[in-house]
């Protein structure tokens, strides 16, 4: 049987929102929202968060995430990637005698994630050669069309030979979700995560929506708030 286990990186240095991963979301901290989801999938041997900060240890053990361990310093400011952590923290476990054949990374700021499409990728990875699956959204608008604005404050297209095709006509592409990533232990890849070794699990644009800023906490709580209304 496939053992798996559930990886949730939250440092405690998030400079943009401060405190953002224990930062409350009507009503519980953020994180919370992932521990939740990802022990009611019952997917995973253990639900881990790997941080390097008291305080974010103690709200995820308090919302049932098993913490083994605070991360290295040198694993927790603003150039270290979550890919990193993980690999960091994987080893670390392996060290201790953990054993598992998949993991499963989760973004704690991840309100939106829904149990129905982490069951989905674990399926889909497990009866695949792939490397890893992930949940992915389709643009709201054809990135062929899109244009930047000059230093002279004016417009030009990237594409400017797209500019009379009508948008149905136009490939559809798609952006990481920023919420989960499931990887096979015994497959390694020299893919880029966007590449054939992936899977993408494909979610509709309303679970979707990246938190970097107030204002995507703002929208993010107002959405929530509809989808709760709306039982989705």
């Amino acid at each position: 049987m496939s053992k798996a286990v559930a990886i949730i990186p939250a440092r405690g240095g998030s400079k943009r929102i401060p405190r953002k991963n224990i930062r409350d979301f009507l009503g519980k901290p953020i994180i919370a929202y992932s521990i939740e989801t990802a022990l009611k999938s019952k997917l995973f041997e253990s639900v881990i968060v790997s941080t390097d900060d008291e305080e974010i240890a103690k709200v995820a053990k308090e919302y049932g995430a098993e913490v083994p361990f605070l991360r290295d310093k040198k694993l927790a400011d603003d150039f270290v990637g979550s890919g990193e952590v993980v690999e960091w923290t994987v080893e670390k476990l392996k060290e201790r005698g953990w054993v598992f054949d998949f993991v499963c990374t989760i973004y704690a700021t991840a309100p939106f994630l829904q149990v129905k499409y982490l069951k989905e990728g674990f399926e889909k990875l497990k009866k695949s050669d792939a490397h890893m699956a992930f949940g992915v959204a389709s643009m709201p608008f054809p990135i062929q069309r899109t244009f930047k604005i000059t230093k002279s404050g004016r417009c030009e297209m990237f594409w400017p030979e797209n500019f009379l095709k009508r948008s149905q006509d136009l490939e559809e592409a798609y952006q990481d979700a920023g919420q989960f990533y499931w990887q096979r232990i015994s497959v390694e890849s020299n893919e880029i995560m966007f590449g054939k070794d992936s899977i993408p699990i494909v979610l509709p644009r309303h679970l979707v929506q990246d938190i970097d800023t107030l204002e995507d906490w703002k929208r993010s709580e107002m959405m929530y708030k509809v989808l709760e209304e709306m039982n989705l």
